[in-house]
């Protein structure tokens, strides 16, 4: 299990909507198999057409449900058709203010602030692992600009053990106004390389990007240290930007590579806010495209007490591609 998301601190929507259902649940398992989140667009029908939602795009909404709605399968439809030219596919990256609600009850379960300061979530088209299913396959075909009424039965939603605001078995609605859509995300750094620094690790990249981490025969450094080792000429990510990014953690003291996304996605989605705080260090004022080497001393990563298979001593050393980035302020 990587070691980056241990640090997570999730709050609000995004603990709302983290996946919560066991995917050996039969009625999950059908749904899934019955309509992969990238696989086609998942298609409107009389439940979805019946949600009316009023409101100019990104502002609060009003709602008219005529409750209680038992859908079988996800339904969506576009109640605002967007003018974007990216859309959403597996892989994909979309931002969006995002209002949940019960089908059974109407009753509001989650709002949205709709801030200027970045959309309520960010998420990739990939699986649906990490976020409720409903979420994902709504999502994907989008294109800036939509807002998209969907209607979820509990299996691509809450399951059975439900939430605040949702009873375990019960059908939700979500409303999304999609701000960004990353179509295509890049699979490694593509910026100009830049010179080595001294007293660094050394790292030598494969063919397809993944980088090995050669640590040097010295005494760990005890300063946070970051280098940047590719000068990308994307956007620049911001405190509380959601970054893509591909990974590899070693530990000074052995060289051993103790997390790595390299071989597991092709890329990993979190909040600068989000991860241990040297790897924050490491991404906010970098820009899209760069490869930065990071050294974090135990105070900047897990702190005296570690986590699993790293000590409350041991010195960390990431080498981090930038893929992309969205939400946050001006990102």
């Amino acid at each position: 299990m990587s070691k980056i998301p241990t640090l997570l601190t999730i709050v609000g929507l995004t603990l709302a909507l983290t996946a919560c259902g066991s995917s050996d649940s039969p009625d999950a398992t059908d749904a899934a198999a019955a309509s992969s989140p990238a696989a086609e667009c998942t298609a409107s029908g009389s439940l979805s057409d019946s949600v009316k939602v009023t409101g100019d795009f990104g502002a609060p909404l009003e709602i008219s449900i005529d409750a209680p709605l038992e859908p079988t399968t996800s339904q969506r439809t576009v109640a605002i058709e967007g003018e974007g030219t990216d859309t959403a596919k597996e892989g994909s990256i979309v931002e969006m203010a995002i209002t949940v609600y019960n089908a059974k009850t109407d009753e509001l379960v989650q709002p949205t602030t709709y801030s200027t300061d970045g959309a309520s979530l960010v998420i990739g088209i990939n699986d649906t692992s990490t976020l409720l299913p409903g979420i994902v396959r709504a999502a994907n075909c989008a294109v800036e600009g939509d807002r998209i009424v969907t209607v979820s039965p509990a299996a691509d939603a809450f399951t059975d053990q439900g939430t605040t605001g949702v009873a375990a078995g019960e059908p939700v609605i979500f409303v999304m106004d999609v701000i960004t859509v990353i179509e295509n995300v890049p699979t490694q750094a593509s910026g100009a390389d830049q010179p080595a620094e001294g007293g660094f690790p050394t790292v030598a990249l494969a063919d397809d990007g993944a980088p090995t981490i050669t640590i040097p025969a010295t005494d760990a450094l005890t300063d946070l240290k970051i280098s940047t080792l590719k000068k990308g000429n994307g956007g620049v990510v911001t405190d509380g930007a959601s970054v893509a990014v591909a990974y590899t953690g070693a530990l000074w003291a052995t060289g051993e590579t103790f997390d790595s996304s390299w071989g597991r996605a092709d890329y990993s989605l979190f909040p600068t806010n989000g991860v241990i705080a040297g790897f924050t260090e490491a991404l906010v004022g970098q820009t899209v495209g760069s490869q930065v080497l990071a050294v974090i001393p135990p105070e900047f990563g897990y702190g005296e007490e570690g986590t699993q298979g790293i000590s409350g001593t041991d010195t960390l050393v990431f080498v981090i591609d930038i893929l992309a980035v969205a939400g946050g302020p001006e990102a």
